[in-house]
């Protein structure tokens, strides 16, 4: 029997199949955190990465973003074969790794405006075969801010991932914001194109949490999460404007918005009081919210021995 996330030792976790963490996730009813942090980025605590940060503040999944599969490093992990960056990360923390990959074809050549591109972030097949080798867990296929990233190339990527690596990792898919795109607001996600992710092969579909992008309402997140449901895939709202650097009391009606929504997964953006990482205590502020504070302290507390 698959452990639920909530009760989930880092032993349980090294030995879940993509199936098992999705069931485990399923499971937990909605009261699953996954935290992203920027993974070049010098930590806040110097010696400590933020990965380690934020699992220490109740985090069950740490995000990698502007993780690079060709370069891989995380900035304050101890020294180690780049090959083994991401399993040297989850013996440290014990948790689940995932990593954002990005759907666009050097959108710097067509859209002069785009933030700089790297081919080891791009959402290729090659580079998910890496991700996979790696130890990855979760490949979030996605769009930074001036990424140009679509919905059409986001189906695109799905497809082509897929049929790389199959089964061997949990594929979730969506836009926190428009990426520099036209898709925003009401366009950022529409039930049809809910239909095309998880038919391309998508486990898990993200969209923007309610109140975090202009135009997303409660009702709104709720028909999509609910379409998602129907498919048979899990939801992932996602804090992805910064304002994972608000105040607790927005990230505690934000968190309460998502459970609303019926969302089997919670995203905590990686911008809090500095860059790389949201603020230590939103993340605690919002787990304590949509699950209280046994489970909250049970995961804080939790050593990674066990």
């Amino acid at each position: 029997m698959v452990t639920r996330v909530l009760k989930a030792s880092a032993k349980e976790f090294s030995e879940m199949s993509s199936t098992d963490l999705l069931e485990s996730i399923r499971k937990s009813e909605g009261r699953t955190i996954v935290t992203e942090i920027i993974a070049p980025l010098q930590p806040v605590l110097n010696k400590v990465t933020n990965a380690e940060l934020a699992a220490a503040m109740g985090s069950d999944i740490i995000l990698l973003n502007m993780f690079d599969v060709q370069n891989p490093f995380i900035y304050g992990l101890p020294t180690c074969e780049p090959d083994e960056t991401v399993r040297t990360l989850k013996k440290l923390i014990g948790r689940p790794i995932a990593i954002n990959l990005e759907p666009a074809v050097n959108p710097n050549e067509e859209n002069p405006d785009s933030a700089p591109w790297v081919e080891g972030r791009a959402a290729t097949a090659e580079n998910a075969r890496k991700a996979v080798d790696m130890g990855v867990d979760l490949i979030l296929i996605t769009g930074n801010p001036g990424k140009h990233v679509t919905n059409t190339g986001i189906i695109q990527a799905i497809k082509e991932i897929r049929e790389e690596v199959g089964n061997k990792v949990i594929i979730a898919a969506g836009k926190m914001h428009a990426s520099g795109t036209l898709e925003g607001g009401n366009d950022i996600l529409s039930p049809a194109e809910i239909e095309k992710f998880v038919a391309s092969g998508a486990d898990i579909v993200l969209l923007p949490a309610p109140g975090t992008v202009p135009g997303i309402t409660l009702d709104w997140a709720v028909s999509r999460v609910n379409k998602i449901h129907e498919l048979g895939k899990l939801a992932l709202t996602s804090i992805g404007t910064s304002q994972e650097g608000s105040d607790v009391q927005t990230i505690r009606n934000i968190a309460l918005l998502c459970k609303q929504c019926g969302t089997d997964i919670h995203h905590i953006g990686d911008t809090g009081g500095t860059l790389g990482v949201a603020d230590p205590e939103n993340i605690m502020g919002y787990s304590i919210t949509i699950r209280g504070k046994q489970h909250t302290w049970f995961r804080m507390s939790q050593s990674i021995n066990r």
